[in-house]
């Protein structure tokens, strides 16, 4: 691994792509078990959820570390900021899978494929939602 790579993972930004990544594959997995007894839709959304608590819980500790806030307080922000970033994933995800893949007749896993491109999405806008808003300080 170069210098600079593990200086970028060693970084806030970085250990936010990791932690992001883990949440997002457990977002991409568990929408295959909710896919099991919903539909496509509402399976993406519940997987988010399920994707974003973990996200939460590991950003809070190995990221942004504890605001000074109460965890609720930090847990409403984050939420706030992930609806912003569901309509994302979710306005993707179905459009490809539903609207532009068979529109030009890609059917390698459409569904699959549709869902990562859609939570790879929101990387940049969710750290910095989160950075200033979710984990921001508390005034001393």
């Amino acid at each position: 691994m170069s210098g600079r790579l593990r200086a970028l993972l060693a970084g806030r930004f970085g250990r936010f792509l990791l932690v992001g990544g883990f949440a997002a594959l457990v977002n991409f997995a568990s929408r295959f078990a909710f896919n099991t007894a919903f539909s496509f839709r509402v399976s993406v959304v519940l997987a988010y959820l399920v994707g974003m608590v973990t996200a939460w819980v590991l950003s809070r500790h190995l990221v942004f570390g504890p605001s000074g806030r109460h965890p609720l307080h930090e847990l409403g922000w984050f939420s706030l900021v992930n609806l912003a970033a569901v309509a994302q994933v979710w306005v993707i995800s179905v459009g490809l899978a539903e609207y532009v893949f068979p529109a030009v007749g890609f059917g390698f896993h459409p569904y699959a494929v549709a869902h990562l491109i859609g939570i790879s999405v929101p990387v940049v806008t969710s750290y910095l939602g989160h950075k200033h808003f979710s984990f921001r300080r508390a005034p001393r």
